[in-house]
This record gives C-alpha cells, sequence and structure tokens, in this order.
C-alpha cells in the first residue's frame, strides 16, 4: 500500500519553531531522561533490597513497573499527542515524570515506590512519542536527517548513562542517601527542561480536538500487557503455564484492534500505516537490532561482573565506545551520497553481526572489548538514522503520531523481547558463564544478520513504492532524502 492512498488525518502541524536548535534540545533532553531511568533501576537493585527489604516480587515490579506501563502506553500518548497538542502532551508528561522522581527518591515503602515507578512509565509515555512527532512536523530535508541522527544518540546513550550514573550515585551514597539520588537527580533537571519547554517549544495550533478511540486504547493496551508481561516476569517465574497462555492471548485480541481501527471514524492507529511494506520491513529490521543492544547490556553485565569479576561501573563504562561511535554514525549518514545512505543500513548491521560473532568466538576482555563494542556501535547507527528517515519519507507528515508511536513501541517490546530470550538463554547455556556469553553472542549475530535481510527488503519495498507513485511524490521522497 502506498502512503499516498493513506485516509486523510485528523490536525495539522503546529506553528513552526523560532529556534528549531533549541526545541531539538529541549526534546532530546526528555528522551534522554526516559531512557536513563529505563537502565539506573537494574543497578540500583541492590541498594533498594536493601533498604526497603522487598519481596522478589516486589523488586520485580520496582525494576520493570516503569518498562510495562511506559511500553504499554506510548501509542495512546502518540495519538494523544496529535488530539491534545504535542508542545501540551510533552510538557504534561514532562511535569508528572518529575513529579514521579519525586515520589520515587522519598517512598517511604516498597508499595510506594512501586506506585510511583508506574506512574514514571506512564508519563514517560506521555512525553516520548512527541518527540519523534516533533521532529517529522518541524524539520525536513537534511536538517530532519540531522535530528534522527540526533535522536539515535539520545536513546543509545540514555540507555548507557543510565548504568553509569547508578553506578557512580549508588557508590558515592550522597548524604547516606543510597539509591534514593538515583531518582532526585530527575528533580532539578526536569524543573529546568519544564522551564526551557514553556519558552522554546513551539505553540500547539487551535481548532477542534480529535476524538480518542478508547475502546481501541484499551484494546490495544491489552494485547501489549498480554506481551509485556510474561516477558518481563516469566524467566523469573520459570515460565509458568500462564505465561504461555499470556502470550497465546495476544494474537486474538490484535485481531480484534486491528477490526476496530478499521471500523471507527477516527482510529487510535491507522491500519494503512501497518500496512505498508516499507513500515513493516523497516520496524522489523529495527525491532530486531535494537533489541539485540538491550539484551547485549542485559547478558554482558552478568558476564563482567558474575563471570569475570568486573565492577557494576566497569560493565556501564565499557560501553561508552558504542554509544560514542553510535553518535558519529547519526550525523555520519546524511553526509553520504544517496546511493551510498540507501545501503548504510544493511551494511551497518552486516558490521554490528560480524562484531557480535567476534566477541562470541574471542570472549576479549578490557581493552579489546571497548574497541570491539565501539565497531557495533558504529554498525547500529549506521542502520538506525537512515532507516527513521525512511519511516518518515515514506509516510505523510500528517501520520506522525502514527509513526512515533508505533517506531517507540516497537523499540520497547524488541528490547523487552531481547533480555527475555536471550536473558533466559544465558543463565540456561550449560558449561558456565563464558560457554554462555559465546552462545548468545553468535545468537545475536544470527539476529543482526536477520536485520539486514530485513533492512534489504524494506529498501526494496521503498524503491517499487517510489517507481509507482506519482512524479511529485517522488521529487518529494527524493528531497527527504537529499541528505
Amino acid at each position: 500500500m502506498s502512503s499516498t492512498d493513506l485516509p486523510p488525518a485528523t490536525g495539522s502541524p503546529a506553528t513552526g519553531p523560532r529556534r528549531p536548535a533549541l526545541m531539538l534540545a529541549v526534546l532530546l533532553a526528555g528522551q534522554f531522561m526516559v531512557n536513563v531511568d529505563i537502565a539506573v533501576v537494574n543497578v540500583a537493585g541492590p541498594s533498594v533490597k536493601e533498604d526497603l527489604r522487598p519481596s522478589g516480587g516486589a523488586l520485580e515490579l520496582v525494576v520493570s513497573g516503569y518498562t510495562l506501563a511506559y511500553a504499554v502506553l506510548l501509542v495512546t500518548g502518540a495519538r494523544l499527542g496529535q488530539a491534545r497538542g504535542h508542545r501540551r502532551m510533552f510538557l504534561l508528561g514532562l511535569g508528572a515524570f518529575t513529579a514521579a522522581s519525586l515520589a520515587c527518591g522519598l517512598a517511604p515503602s516498597t508499595g510506594a515506590l512501586v506506585a510511583a515507578r508506574l506512574v514514571q512509565g506512564a508519563a514517560g509515555a506521555l512525553m516520548v512519542p512527541q518527540v519523534l512527532s516533533g521532529i517529522q512536523l518541524h524539520f525536513t530535508g537534511p536538517a530532519r536527517a540531522r535530528a534522527q541522527g540526533l535522536l539515535a544518540v539520545a536513546l543509545s546513550g540514555g540507555a548507557v548513562a543510565g548504568q553509569v550514573l547508578g553506578g557512580v550515585l549508588v557508590s558515592a551514597d550522597l548524604g547516606g542517601l543510597g539509591w534514593r539520588p538515583v531518582f532526585l537527580v530527575n528533580v532539578p533537571a526536569g524543573v529546568v527542561l519544564l522551564a526551557a519547554g514553556l519558552r522554546l517549544l513551539p505553540a500547539d495550533p487551535g481548532g477542534g480536538r480529535a476524538r480518542l478511540d478508547l475502546g481501541g486504547a484499551a484494546l490495544l493496551s491489552a494485547a501489549a500487557l498480554l506481551v509485556v508481561v510474561p516477558l518481563l516476569f516469566g524467566r523469573e517465574a520459570g515460565w509458568p503455564p500462564w505465561t504461555w497462555a499470556s502470550l497465546a492471548a495476544c494474537p486474538p485480541v490484535t485481531a480484534l484492534f486491528v477490526r476496530r481501527q478499521r471500523r471507527v471514524e477516527s482510529p487510535l492507529l491507522e491500519p494503512g500505516v501497518l500496512g505498508s511494506p516499507v513500515v513493516a520491513w523497516t520496524l522489523g529490521a529495527l525491532g530486531a537490532a535494537t533489541g539485540t543492544f538491550y539484551a547485549m547490556m542485559f547478558v554482558l553485565a552478568l558476564y563482567l561482573q558474575d563471570g569475570l569479576g568486573r565492577s557494576a561501573l566497569f560493565s556501564g563504562l565499557v560501553l561508552v565506545p558504542w554509544v560514542a561511535a553510535f553518535g558519529i554514525a547519526g550525523p555520519l549518514t546524511p553526509r553520504l551520497p544517496a546511493r551510498m545512505a540507501g545501503r548504510a543500513p544493511v551494511a551497518g548491521y552486516l558490521l554490528l553481526a560480524a562484531v557480535y560473532i567476534t566477541a562470541g568466538l574471542t570472549r576479549v576482555d578490557g581493552t579489546a572489548l571497548a574497541a570491539l563494542l565501539g565497531f557495533g556501535g558504529l554498525g547500529l547507527g549506521l542502520g538506525f538514522a537512515p532507516q527513521l528517515a525512511r519511516l518518515t519519507a515514506h509516510v505523510p507528515d500528517r501520520y506522525a503520531a502514527d509513526i512515533s508511536g508505533l517506531v517507540n513501541m516497537n523499540f520497547q517490546l524488541a528490547g523487552v523481547a531481547g533480555v527475555a530470550v536471550f536473558g533466559t538463554l544465558y543463565l540456561g547455556v550449560p558449561g558456565g558463564h563464558a560457554q554462555a556469553f559465546s552462545t548468545v553472542m553468535l545468537g545475536f549475530g544470527g539476529t543482526a544478520l536477520a536485520a539486514a535481510a530485513a533492512s534489504s527488503a524494506g529498501r526494496r519495498a521503498a524503491r517499487r513504492e517510489d517507481q509507482g507513485s506519482s512524479p511529485a511524490r517522488r521529487a518529494v521522497v527524493t528531497a527527504s532524502r537529499r541528505v
């Protein structure tokens, strides 16, 4: 299905920003904060356990409740941005996120901490979809490509910074507060960012408000819960029957959601967007590649700390070359010739696969591991930003909310699935940590090869769509890719 066949969408872009660079800085800082808090509690977990004495299940909710609420509500948050205003929803989400961070840092009990973490995740789901939507609505051509490259850095950098920051703050034990500063640090940062957002984000357009499909939101949330809950808690529970029943129930609930979207006047998610082969193949490639990154952070921490006796701080710092190289790839790809930029994702994912396979076969450590991970970050970066550009070039800007919701939900589901599958594999392989590490890294390599194949299929679908579209449409797409 061509993007030109999509039905009209309600709403229109907001008034253009007078200072786009500062607006982008505000949006990316919000994205960075949310990603930091996905990872930061993994490091703070032992300190929380020592202080509040939670049960194993309660501690798991402290760590995973944030991801649960975040992943389930991302598409709804994207649609709320379109229906109620991207600026309004970003600021509302940021304010709620800052308040929930304060509640986390002051939580007197495990129950209060779990509740605050759930609110944090829901607030993040309201805030984050407005970032990619804002980039698609307010940037075009080379400026959009650069912004998407910087978004890639915020995503990857936030995840790694969460691990490093968590290790530093917990180890420092500021004021004898133990784990609490990992949340309290968000409060001054959130207040400053909120003031900047009020001043720098462009005003939302006037006009009528689009209706929100509450029934569709309920069905999509149910489908996401049926996937996310067993993936988050199944491994620790030993994959009891309820986890498999939950996973089996997801497809029929998803089918009900899709059926409803085809019938309602104002769908939560435009079915034609996901039905586009370009979107489907590109989301598959992005999900496979980024899923290995989140799983790799989990597995690498186990291998380095439990297998090799390294510190938590080292396991975070060893990923810094990955983030640095990932950050180089984002600004680099827009400067490549159009033909090379189109092929960059496949080449990048092949490089990523080679890095995983080499790490699995050699089991390198120290400086050699850090250098190898740098090439892995470069490979993932070469695939990430150009594929975001492909998505936004082949779907009209009026569907920015649909693309933003799908992309962000895809990332979270891929990350949760990657940790569940490869974490279970790592812990189940006999022969000790070294053998488990090799096995999982080779599995990552195979997944990266699958991402390369999916990216290639997406590129072919994009070329077929361009050849079958109107001359005006081809001109627009060509201009958007001239980066």
